[in-house]
């Protein structure tokens, strides 16, 4: 299969080709993780990394909660504090 791309090559041998690439790929970025990994492990301060890891995940899953699960304010509420302002404003 060592034909130029796009050469009357039928839908398997493209699919062929697709997945060796992609399976090429995988295990070159799984390789270049392992590498990563391994030196972190051979590093003196890794439990501190870890724990430092741990705690920067923690506080970004924090800010995603509060960013999208956190309700609006009730409609009836909001206008409720329109109305007390508004009376504190005709008041003074």
């Amino acid at each position: 299969m060592t034909h130029e791309a796009g050469r009357g090559e039928s839908f398997d041998e493209r699919a062929v080709l697709l997945v060796a690439g992609a399976s090429d790929l995988a295990v070159s970025a799984i390789g270049s993780v392992l590498g990563a990994v391994r030196g972190l492990l051979r590093r003196s301060d890794a439990a501190e990394l870890a724990a430092e890891a741990e705690h920067e995940l923690m506080a970004r899953g924090r800010l995603v909660l509060d960013r999208y699960v956190t309700p609006p304010p009730a409609y009836l509420e909001l206008l409720a504090r329109h109305a007390v302002a508004r009376r504190a404003a005709e008041d003074v």
